[in-house]
């Protein structure tokens, strides 16, 4: 059984960690556990996703609140196989970056680094200041995961649904979970030739 922690931020684009939860669970043997953050919360209200927090809550097997640093996720003890931080905010990732714990996201996030497990960031901003740079690329000399969710057009995306599913593609990648949310790149021979069929 894998166990997946997901963290959702105040960043826009909550589609993206819905859409992971999605295929996290449709994954047999994956156990997830998710916190959002409150300014996550405030976002899935405003952007058009589709979703409650309740319906978002429910496609995890374990919820925390954000401030619940007394959660199993927040200890070393608690092993796991990855933690998606998706769509991570600036201000996240700079608490990653400085070890300041905050709260329950960026506490698993200190573990995960603390205990060398895999930790990947979705940073959605732009455009990047020389201090988010400097914080993304601090956390990538300490091995952790800069995914940020850029579409790919090769795949002639036709929906915004195509778009996040290629980044989730991406993340499921990394975490070595096997996947086909999304088309992937087949040689330039085949896209000229889907190309001349359309």
């Amino acid at each position: 059984m894998k166990k997946i922690v997901v963290g959702i931020t105040g960043a826009s684009g909550t589609i993206y960690g819905i859409r992971l939860l999605e295929a996290l669970r449709t994954t047999p043997d994956v156990e997830t556990h998710l916190v959002m953050s409150r300014w996550a919360k405030e976002n899935l209200a405003v952007e058009d996703t589709g979703y409650t927090e309740s319906q978002v809550k429910a496609l995890a097997g374990y919820v925390y609140p954000e401030q619940n640093l007394g959660a199993t996720i927040a200890s070393g003890s608690f092993i796991h196989d990855g933690m998606v931080i998706i769509p991570a905010s600036m201000k996240t990732v700079a608490s990653i970056a400085t070890g300041l714990s905050e709260n329950l996201i960026a506490r698993a996030a200190d573990v995960t680094l603390k205990e060398q497990r895999q930790l990947i960031v979705v940073p959605r901003e732009s455009p990047f200041n020389q201090i988010h740079l400097e914080n993304m690329l601090k956390l990538s000399k300490m091995g952790v995961g800069v995914i940020p969710p850029i579409p790919a057009f090769y795949n002639n995306p036709k929906t915004v649904n195509d778009i996040v599913n290629h980044t989730v593609m991406k993340i499921l990648d990394h975490l070595k979970i096997e996947n086909t949310v999304s088309s992937r790149w087949e040689g330039l021979a085949n896209a000229r030739k889907d190309a001349k069929q359309k």
